[in-house]
């Protein structure tokens, strides 16, 4: 449906009209303007000074009354006066409730009211209009398998995998949700003139994902015409989002900041993401990037250890861990890697329970103390005489990891530019591939670093021997025995 309303025109709008939309609904423009920015027409419309500006005023860039702000609490609000919104909401239970849940619903709604096709259905707001405004973000969950296979060997590609699966159960939660809706079931769902598609859920996702902000005061919310500016890190970025006094979204330069007429106002999306973030989420890698900054390698429990069922079911952590570059070094961070490096014998134990209702559960234990959470484990182990032993088991461990991750990442090579595949994607995956592979390289001269320094320790020297002397006494045993 979004598809078809772009290509036949009712649900697009160019962006010369946005200015009458905004001083149409109170949305208060101050020495700037929303367009393409002259040579830099391809990266679609960006906030532009109108003028020279001065860090130092007073007057926002920008205001944005509050109740324009997309945020869950005004969608609930809105459905008071609208029934159909209301009936999907209730409909979607848990689900609606969520922000995320309740904004990708709104702004499919708002795209269902626009459709010609659909007769009584919906409550027009200015929301209404302002989806016609919005681009369409070439996102990986856009990309054609041709394309997603130039990430092989990135951490974006297991991250797109993941994310297409979470979106189809995500859809079908939504389908089955509102198929039984008297409109939803005329208009969305019939087998033969159904407008909704799994292509309109990629496509509401991609609108959040990518202009959501976590607004002062209300949380997640897209802000319409702020969600215009394009990011910047660190002192490139220009201006700040903040709420005024009334609630109001207002955007201001950054004190000290001075634009020259024609500047682009930039905002941040957030300085700690890391490469693999910004393309998933927002289609785009800042030229200055001289780093990914931050990977998740996902880990596995190997499949003989005999604790490996009890420990997925204990586990309440992400199954990897993060490499963060830190400028002057790579620090690697995980809660996820102890689980899996402690067997029996160093302690760990599981015991099953019933539980008051009569079910069973499994309940962790660390020397016979209850493990309640298992990202408290290391606080456990840096407390034991073999801290060292178990460090040196999580380097070595992840080291593994990291040279199977390179190992992937260097057999592919080099991919070309050829075929059906678009020139953004290639260039996004080419210097993701160049970021991670350095960032890799540079973890696993770290890694070695540590495990040299754990191997020399006293602990260590002293655990080694111990091992070795039992070895020899078991061989001792054999030999008499025989």
């Amino acid at each position: 449906m979004i598809r078809r309303g772009r290509m036949e025109g009712w649900l697009r709008e160019p962006v010369q009209a946005l200015p009458t939309w905004a001083s149409f609904h109170g949305v208060k423009f101050h020495g700037i303007e929303v367009g393409p920015l002259p040579g830099f027409e391809e990266r679609g419309s960006t906030v532009i000074a109108a003028r020279e500006l001065v860090g130092e005023e007073a007057e926002p860039l920008m205001t944005i009354p509050k109740e324009l702000v997309l945020s869950k609490q005004n969608i609930e609000l809105m459905a008071k006066s609208d029934q159909h919104l209301r009936e999907l909401l209730h409909a979607l239970d848990d689900f609606g409730r969520t922000t995320r849940g309740a904004i990708l619903t709104f702004l499919l709604f708002q795209a269902t009211i626009c459709c010609p096709d659909v007769k009584d259905v919906g409550v027009h707001t200015p929301l209404t209009e302002y989806i016609k405004y919005l681009p369409d973000e070439l996102l990986p969950t856009f990309w054609s398998e041709e394309e997603l296979e130039l990430l092989e060997g990135t951490t974006l590609r297991s991250a797109v995998r993941a994310k297409m699966n979470s979106l189809l159960r995500e859809f079908e939660t939504f389908r089955t949700a509102t198929e039984n809706i008297g409109w939803c079931a005329k208009f969305w769902w019939d087998e033969d003139d159904g407008l909704i598609t799994f292509d309109d859920w990629l496509r509401v996702d991609a609108m959040y994902r990518s202009r959501a902000l976590e607004f002062p005061g209300v949380g997640d919310a897209m802000v319409p015409c702020i969600d215009m500016a394009n990011h910047a890190s660190g002192d490139a970025t220009a201006a700040l989002y903040e709420t005024d006094d009334d609630g109001n979204a207002i955007l201001i330069l950054r004190h000290g900041k001075d634009m020259v007429q024609g500047g682009e106002v930039t905002i941040t999306y957030g300085d700690d993401k890391g490469a693999c973030e910004n393309i998933f989420s927002y289609g785009f890698l800042e030229e200055s990037m001289a780093s990914a900054q931050i990977m998740f390698l996902n880990l596995d429990i190997p499949d003989d250890d005999p604790l490996r069922p009890a420990k997925i079911y204990v586990c309440n952590t992400a199954p990897g861990f993060r490499v963060v570059d830190r400028k002057d070094s790579i620090e690697w961070e995980s809660d996820f890697v102890w689980l899996v490096v402690v067997n029996e014998e160093d302690g760990i134990d599981f015991k099953v329970r019933q539980t008051v209702d009569g079910n069973r559960e499994i309940q962790a234990f660390w020397k016979e103390s209850e493990l309640n959470d298992t990202t408290k484990i290391r606080t456990f182990l840096e407390q034991d005489p073999l801290w060292e032993v178990y460090q040196l088991r999580a380097v070595v461990l992840m080291q593994g990891r990291v040279d199977a991750q390179l190992a992937t990442l260097q057999a592919l090579g080099n991919p070309t530019l050829e075929g059906s595949i678009r020139d953004r994607p290639w260039h996004l995956a080419t210097r993701l591939r160049t970021l991670e592979r350095e960032m890799l390289e540079r973890t696993r001269t770290i890694l070695d670093k540590q495990r040299s320094a754990l191997l020399d320790t006293e602990t260590i020297q002293r655990y080694l021997g111990l091992m070795e002397d039992e070895d020899n006494d078991e061989e001792q045993v054999e030999e008499d025995f025989t």
